[in-house]
């Protein structure tokens, strides 16, 4: 081969490897991303608040799902009283007719689909059971049809199968009033009856044999401890596979019913948690966010191994449920905040709201004049920010449930604060997360255990498709760790920045 011919057949040779190895290089990053997809563990879950089943399901495909999120709570499935001259209010959800599976939010064929669809995207079903009560309507007529009075639901209940206090709950430092007498007038049903019990298990077993993985037990306060665990137990003699049981059971730390009671069964709702770290970011009586280094069970809060958490739900938006300051999204940025805070902090199980938008607390779901709720989907496309909320789908939110995912195994390091509103802390190698609930922009080097590089500040957007940069612009898009792992952010009042391994730039 002659000197001419060699140089042509270096060159292109040089030339195939410059047009392949970008190629191989953006094969061998997606293939990685996707393995590394699929054993990223999925760490929170969102409340679609009186959605309907088409529209959790489109949304589990073309949202949740590819986002992370490991389940959606979906309202009580079953037939409740339609009160029309309330307006139809979210509660009547709360007020079960029967256990036929029609609903506002769809009847049983749209459920099956529903949860199908879910599962496929990788998403699980956690049903809100009412167990506790039937409806307290004096008469009425149900969602499915079922015609009914107080204390007598045809082919189900009558009124043997409530207990006998029918008075509303007077004393809540007596642990028989709160397990036997009635909530608001709503009839209480006789759990220790093996009849009510068989009656509320067959529902549940119904609702796992379509899917459904997991239970919200509503009121789980009212019933007592030994009657709800036996009901579970015979939920669980009748399937293969376990249920995961979340308990409401709200416990300031002064009534007569405790959550430790209810362990054994499940998880529970920490209803402390929102109230204490509302508290911190609205700023009470002195109160600020570096007091949320020590956050967990030495402020009387549940084993982390057991605690749900949340910023807000359905009641506490409302003022329901034990009142307290809560914060929803009617508070904005800050709101944001403490949902970053709550899925960058490693104690207990997130739970997210989605809510909708109401002035008036006994306000039910966006509906037309005769109560039937409008969907959040309108030709394939997502309607939210409007009359449906969507607090998930805001764009912190949504992108720290990927640090969340990617953390969760690992402790809170390096915490850091300024003695008031602005604070960072790391979660080992894997994120780091910096909060300035102060309205005067800060810069500070911090020391992070992050391998060096580039990341995304997924506060502001997220990785790529193919890994190359980030989707965000701005000083704040990227954040760089130096070879001593350490980071100088520039953050701005009322902002965050949040960093991990996933979201490193290639």
């Amino acid at each position: 081969m002659g000197a001419s011919m060699l140089r042509k057949f270096i060159y292109g040779l040089l030339f195939l490897i410059f047009l392949v190895l970008p190629l191989v290089g953006s094969v061998w990053r997606v293939d990685l991303d996707s393995r590394e997809q699929a054993t990223v563990p999925r760490t929170a879950f969102v409340h679609l608040f009186e959605w309907k089943w088409e529209d959790v399901a489109q949304e589990c495909e073309s949202f949740l799902g590819p986002k992370g999120f490991a389940a959606v709570q979906i309202s009580p499935p079953n037939e409740h009283a339609v009160i029309a001259r309330e307006g139809y209010p979210w509660w009547q959800r709360y007020q079960p007719v029967s256990y036929k599976i029609k609903s506002r939010s769809g009847d049983r064929t749209q459920f099956t689909h529903m949860v199908e669809r879910c599962r496929a995207a990788g998403v699980e079903i956690y049903a809100d059971a009412v167990i506790n009560h039937m409806s307290g309507e004096l008469s009425g007529k149900g969602s499915a049809g079922s015609t009914f009075t107080k204390y007598h639901y045809p082919r189900l209940y009558e009124s043997r199968n409530f207990h006998s206090c029918r008075r509303n709950i007077e004393d809540y430092g007596n642990h028989e009033q709160v397990t036997t007498c009635e909530l608001s007038g709503l009839p209480d049903l006789k759990t220790g009856s093996s009849y009510v019990r068989h009656q509320i298990a067959n529902y549940l077993i119904d609702l796992v044999n379509l899917g459904v993985t997991g239970f919200r037990i509503d009121a789980a306060k009212h019933i007592h401890t030994k009657d709800l665990g036996a009901i579970l137990s015979l939920v669980q003699k009748s399937v293969t596979t376990q249920s995961y049981i979340m308990q409401e059971v709200i416990d300031p730390g002064t009534e007569a019913v405790r959550k430790s009671e209810y362990y054994s069964h499940g998880d529970v709702y920490e209803f402390e948690y929102g109230r204490l770290v509302g508290a911190k970011f609205l700023g009470l009586e002195g109160q600020n966010l570096s007091q949320l280094e020590t956050l967990g069970e030495g402020w009387g809060l549940a084993p982390s191994d057991k605690a749900i958490v949340f910023i807000d739900n359905h009641d506490k938006q409302r003022g329901h449920g034990g009142g307290g300051n809560y914060l929803t999204y009617k508070h904005g940025r800050l709101y944001e905040l403490a949902n970053v805070f709550m899925l960058a902090h490693p104690y207990g199980y997130p739970d997210l709201m989605s809510s909708y938008t109401f002035s008036d607390s006994e306000q039910g779901p966006p509906a037309d004049a005769n109560g039937n709720t409008r969907s959040v989907y309108h030709s394939g496309q997502v309607s939210c920010f409007e009359e449906w909320q969507c607090e998930h789908r805001w764009q912190a939110i949504a992108n720290m449930v990927g640090f969340r995912n990617h953390t969760s195994t690992n402790p809170l390091t390096h915490w850091w604060s300024n003695g008031a509103n602005q604070i960072a802390f790391g979660r080992g190698d894997q994120g780091f997360v910096v909060i300035n609930r102060e309205s005067d922009r800060f810069t500070h080097t911090l020391q992070t255990d992050m391998a060096p590089g580039t990341y995304c500040n997924i506060i502001e957007g997220e990785l790529n498709a193919d890994g190359t940069g980030c989707t965000a612009t701005g000083a704040n898009a990227t954040v760089t760790v130096d070879r001593h792992r350490r980071v100088t952010v520039a953050v701005e009042g009322m902002g965050a920045i949040a960093i991990h391994r996933g979201a490193k730039v290639s």
